[in-house]
């Protein structure tokens, strides 16, 4: 059993100042975020319309994917009411139930990206400077052989068979987008999925609880996602922010759209030419978010590099090939800040 804290526990508290471990140092903090909010929100993160012609979904997908490696897809065809009930299952164990019998599915704390119940990301975590204002719920859903719904919540009821479900239509849903991303750079569809292999998929809900010092703390530090495809759910209150142009911009939740945030290995795959998403999480003082993100890694033993279609005399491979297992090796034994695990691939194309 996971011995941290949970933050939920210290925001039922009503303290008015956040522990030490908390306070990001000063280069990392969001400032106020509750002031000039309009000027920060970016209701402009592309919305791909799925259910149009192909002929003008490839474009939208090609600029979204160079320009921000993220956009909102629409009519992607997962039901609305999926979406919904996951949502408020999901709200209910964190809000519902005592935490005697939450923790009763605690993560492992000895090791890294252990399923279950969580505060800590990091097996490291105990001798990190800050911690992140969230609480979460991994879940472990494919491939079948490392999905076990016994580890899951058994409440509230139906939790486990919509999360089977949901984990179902994430999958379809990323190979379809995999399969247009292909497309867009004029590869054949199943090009990004080839080199990815099989889906090693992780859901996690997080939690993150209203902090009395949101201008002090994040919710989820900087970084970019070390897989291929990222799926995300928000509910009504917003909170996650992307890097774009050196500015932080708050993504505004879209009623009934998924966000797609492109991951580091899809930047290697693609030789550089589609960019993943840094991005990060912030709080507030006075509201509870949830979201929920459905991860598609490579298997360990998969080797990724940029695909031969892609590299060129013209155009020389951007980075040097890597086994994942050794990748995801480095960003959980390091704090996982901005690309930096990603920047260590770069190769020198000046010579």
């Amino acid at each position: 059993m996971e011995g941290a804290v949970r933050v939920q526990i210290l925001s039922q508290m009503g303290i008015s100042e956040v522990p030490s471990q908390y306070i990001q140092p000063p280069n990392n903090r969001p400032g106020s975020v509750t002031e000039n909010i309009a000027d920060l929100s970016c209701k402009h993160v592309p919305a791909v319309d799925l259910s149009s012609e192909k002929e003008s979904v490839l474009p939208a997908i090609r600029e979204a994917c160079r320009d921000w490696g993220a956009f909102h897809v629409i009519n992607h065809g997962v039901p609305t009411k999926l979406l919904d009930d996951l949502r408020r299952a999901c709200l209910s164990f964190f809000n519902d139930f005592p935490m005697e019998d939450k923790l009763k599915y605690a993560c492992n704390p000895n090791f890294a990206a252990s399923e279950g119940y969580g505060s800590r990301l990091l097996v490291s975590s105990e001798n990190e400077t800050v911690l992140d204002w969230r609480d979460y719920f991994d879940h472990h859903t494919l491939p079948l052989s490392r999905r076990n719904p016994s580890a899951w919540p058994h409440f509230p009821p139906q939790y486990r068979e919509l999360m089977a479900n949901y984990s179902d239509e994430m999958k379809a849903l990323a190979q379809r987008l995999l399969a247009l991303m292909s497309e867009s750079l004029g590869l054949k569809a199943s090009c990004i999925e080839d080199a990815v292999g099989e889906f090693y998929q992780n859901i996690t809900a997080s939690y993150y609880p209203p902090c009395p010092r949101p201008d002090l703390t994040l919710g989820l530090q900087s970084h970019s996602d070390i897989g291929a495809i990222t799926l995300l759910i928000q509910e009504n209150v917003g909170g996650l922010q992307v890097l774009k142009d050196g500015e932080w911009l708050l993504v505004d939740p879209l009623p009934n759209a998924i966000l797609v945030l492109v991951a580091d290995q899809t930047e290697i795959i693609t030789n550089g030419q589609y960019k993943t998403c840094v991005h990060r999480a912030v709080t507030n003082a006075s509201k509870a978010r949830l979201s929920i993100a459905t991860f598609h890694d490579p298997a360990k033993t998969v080797r990724i590099s940029p695909v031969s279609d892609l590299v060129s005399k013209s155009s020389p491979p951007l980075y040097s090939s890597v086994l994942y297992r050794d990748y995801l090796s480095s960003w959980y034994s390091n704090v996982p800040e901005g690309k930096r695990n990603l920047d260590k691939l770069l190769l020198d194309t000046s010579k």
